[in-house]
């Protein structure tokens, strides 16, 4: 199998290379990306470009499959139209050459965050990201594109993906003495771990898979308890107060996320990951808590 890959020098591209170099199954793998590659392997090439508008036939001719993870998942200072042109435009560009070149196995890095909240949400839950996450909400806009027009794609939704080469917004979060106060019970969230990430991509590559697969930990988490098991000194911080200091950080220096991402603090979040067991063979190897001691 030949391979392209988009996103290529991306968080989840660090575990997910060396993993698809090693499969005996994989003959080459191309990558994409507007930043340099770091990657070295015998059957790895990189191409330093933007997906908006590069030339794709020539990239994706004789592929037998594709993993899309290109995606702004931080806005930072991006203009809206910027962030969007590349997380909706470039990627329902990407998937129509892909088509056309006849490229047999797709798979689509989507999120959670689609969902938005529930406890326990299979992949029939509908879509209801949380008003202001840009980044739900452009997931969760290209799962509808694909649903409609590429139904036989495979869309991945992992929870929040922590590892070595985690999103260092993430590392942050969870490493700060600091937790917004709310009332019990706590909401609860889970995680999954980069490799799992990685396998899943690499076994829905090889099988006859389509759709949405949920993928998480089994066991879940509240942030409160998260903290406080990494520090011996929690602070507890008002809703309120948490939400105007994401909110000026963001204004003055375009870091963390938008104000959107603050919401999700306040809901449950888990997930039902049965498909993917049952259909791909997948098994998470990592437990929440063992991903938040490290």
């Amino acid at each position: 199998m030949r391979v392209f890959i988009s996103g290529s020098a991306s968080h989840l591209a660090r575990a997910l290379l060396p993993r698809l170099c090693d499969d005996p199954v994989i003959e080459s793998v191309l990558g994409l990306d507007i930043r340099p590659g770091w990657f070295e392997h015998r059957k790895y090439r990189h191409v330093q470009a933007d997906l908006r508008d590069v030339s794709l036939a020539p990239l994706l001719q004789a592929c037998d499959g594709l993993v899309h993870l290109a995606f702004v998942v931080l806005r930072g200072r991006t203009p809206l139209h910027a962030m969007r042109a590349i997380n909706l435009h470039a990627s329902q560009r990407l998937f129509a050459a892909a088509r056309a070149a006849g490229v047999a196995r797709q798979v689509h890095l989507s999120s959670a965050a689609v969902y938005g909240s529930g406890v326990l949400v299979n992949e029939a839950a509908p879509l209801k990201p949380i008003p202001g996450f840009l980044y739900g909400e452009h997931k969760a806009e290209l799962e509808h594109w694909l649903t409609a027009h590429y139904p036989d794609v495979v869309r991945l939704r992992p929870h929040i993906i922590l590892g070595a080469h985690a999103q260092p917004l993430l590392k942050a979060l969870l490493r700060q003495p600091c937790y917004v106060r709310l009332p019990d019970p706590q909401p609860l969230l889970q995680c999954v771990h980069e490799d799992d990430v990685a396998a899943a991509i690499v076994l829905a590559l090889r099988q006859p898979a389509t759709g949405a697969y949920n993928l998480a930990a089994d066991d879940s988490f509240s942030f409160r308890d998260a903290i406080r098991a990494r520090s011996r000194v929690a602070v507890p911080v008002a809703p309120k107060l948490a939400g105007a200091a994401l909110s000026l950080a963001w204004k003055l220096t375009g870091a963390g996320g938008e104000p959107g991402w603050m919401e999700g603090v306040h809901r449950s979040l888990t997930l039902n990951c049965g498909r993917a067991r049952n259909e791909l063979g997948w098994c998470p190897l990592h437990t929440s808590r063992n991903m938040l001691r490290r």
